[in-house]
């Protein structure tokens, strides 16, 4: 009720102080499973079979003001691999009071910020991952120039329908250096940045009340040149684990990227380093290494190349920052790369053809840091670089090719060596690494019009694990509104498990339907390259958007 009230306050606050008509947008979706037995899955249906995400969000404009409300149900239970906090309860999960003029920038409320790459911090909603970690407090942009901004906030992280116990603070400042001195050949961006974390620590002095990170940046574009670097360290602090400290000792973290490309037309490289030592950083000092990614300051995703198709999803990376000091799992963070290579063959050539190819290829290593570890005094020492154990190393080749004028296709090949414990989520490099090798074949023909029908064939071949699969995927577009699929995901090597599957999607205008009904391979689910583990299921899905 009090929330209820606040939403009005702010509502009409807005309509007192703004003088023009305003408007209304926002949105509604709502993912819903029925849950069903499957013997052939071994998986029995839980008690509350039919589960439901439902976010209906408002928002209202008027001038220099906009005020807004996101209303969530997860009822009677949330959808399978969400925390079990969202469980069977239903609540405005965030709302806001955003007032812009000129160079000023004040929201207050919930609120969702990043600082630079989000190393330091990243606020944002991800609805399919079960991630909000929007803020809930005050944030002030100020501009005074075209070429300086600065940003504070301060606020808690929201977690579940209610907020952490640490508090969040930060400064950010971006300078662009070439507008303020007036030079063309090169342009210049500097950044700098802080975010603390305060939290009680009770009667035990021996934890600090506040830690803080620092960071900086300078990011560059010169022609068809451009790149980037972000260092940041954080002050020392404990390290947790499924929600208990693992003792009162201490240790700092850092974390390093730089990004370095080249771009004209036909042709693009990019290439990323990264280094993260014991860089975890939660508004609570024990959510540190919870599987549902709640409560996260800090932004450490996944810098791989993210698959599009169902077996090239089977063997994927998730990010290691974390340090852990234990007899049966012992790593410090990560250290690695990615580079990416995008290439076109012009029109008229011999392998460009009457209509151009596109060719992608992409590397990516990964490895734990190289460090000592002494268990029984709980310090270790991490070399920068190092030979660290591999953790993952992923190389890909996609080829784009328009045939004619109802033909196009796709073909895809991938080499992936991947540590089990990145996969299961157990212990690292316990047993013998994963290694796989994926073909697929897409092809996409025009009937009339709008029509068209997709097909996708996939093979995987691994020695180790559950082996060999095979899958395909055949689509019907009646029109660029309506489409029907049918897919099976087979894995013959080992279990001869078949997750099939069939749906389709029907949209109009702003709003889309979506229904399928299968089987959920079990594993990792990773968005923008940060994931959530899900178990193996069956049954109905439907998921409807509604945008306004």
């Amino acid at each position: 009720m009090k929330k209820l009230l606040l939403i009005a306050s702010i509502l009409y606050s807005t309509l007192t102080f703004a003088q023009d008509t305003g408007y209304f947008f926002g949105g509604f979706e709502s993912n819903t499973q029925w849950l069903l037995n499957d013997e052939g899955l071994n998986f029995d249906a839980p008690k509350d079979q039919l589960r439901s995400n439902n976010y209906f969000r408002l928002d209202y404009n008027l001038g220099k003001f906009t005020a807004g409300v996101q209303y969530e149900s997860y009822l009677p239970s949330a959808l399978l691999g969400y925390s079990p906090k969202f469980d069977g309860n239903n609540d405005i999960g965030t709302y806001y009071l955003n007032f812009k003029h000129e160079t000023i920038d004040i929201t207050a409320g919930y609120f969702y910020q990043q600082f630079g790459n989000g190393l330091i911090l990243r606020s944002w909603e991800d609805r399919q991952l079960g991630i909000n970690n929007a803020l809930k407090g005050i944030r002030v942009i100020f501009t005074p120039t075209d070429y300086l901004d600065l940003t504070g906030i301060y606020g808690k992280t929201r977690n579940g329908f209610d907020v952490s116990e640490g508090i969040t603070q930060g400064i950010d400042a971006n300078l662009n250096i070439s507008e303020a001195l007036k030079i063309d050949r090169i342009d210049l961006d500097l950044g700098v940045s802080y975010v603390g974390r305060y939290q009680n620590n009770g009667t035990n002095d021996t934890i600090p009340s506040t830690v803080n990170a620092y960071g900086g940046r300078l990011n560059f574009v010169a022609g068809d040149f451009y790149g980037g670097i972000e260092a940041i360290i954080k002050d020392p602090d404990v390290i947790a684990n499924e929600g208990q400290l693992s003792s009162n000792k201490l240790y700092d973290g850092t974390a390093m990227q730089i990004d370095l490309g080249y771009a004209k037309k036909g042709l693009g490289i990019n290439a990323t380093f990264r280094r993260l030592e014991n860089f975890s950083f939660y508004a609570d000092r024990l959510a540190e290494g919870n599987i549902y990614n709640q409560e996260l300051i800090g932004y450490t995703p996944a810098l791989t190349k993210q698959q599009d198709y169902m077996l090239t999803n089977i063997y994927v990376y998730n990010a290691q920052p974390r340090l852990i000091i234990e007899t049966y799992d012992q790593r410090a963070g990560e250290v690695g790369t990615q580079i990416d290579l995008y290439y076109k063959f012009k029109k008229g050539t011999l392998l460009g053809g009457k209509y151009g190819t596109k060719i992608a290829g992409n590397f990516s290593y990964w490895a734990g840091l190289d460090a000592e570890y002494h268990i029984e005094n709980r310090w270790y020492k991490a070399e920068f670089i190092g030979k660290g154990p591999r953790l993952f190393r992923d190389v890909s080749v996609e080829v784009k090719k328009k045939i004619n004028k109802k033909w196009s296709g796709v073909a895809t090949f991938q080499n992936v060596i991947v540590d089990k414990g990145i996969v299961y989520g157990g212990p690292l490099s316990v047993e013998e690494d994963i290694k796989a090798s994926i073909a697929v074949l897409e092809g996409t023909y025009k009937i009339k019009g709008s029509k068209s029908v997709r097909f996708v064939a996939q093979h995987l071949w691994a020695e180790k694990d559950r082996k060999n699969w095979v899958a395909g995927v055949f689509e019907y577009n009646f029109n660029s509104n309506f489409a029907l699929y049918l897919a099976d995901n087979w894995n013959y090597g080992d279990t001869d498990i078949h997750y099939y599957s069939a749906g389709g999607s029907y949209s109009k205008g702003r709003t889309r339907f979506a229904m399928n009904y299968g089987r959920q391979r079990g594993g990792l689910i990773c968005i923008g390259g940060v994931c959530r583990f899900v178990p193996e299921n069956t049954g109905l899905t439907a998921n409807l958007t509604v945008n306004f």
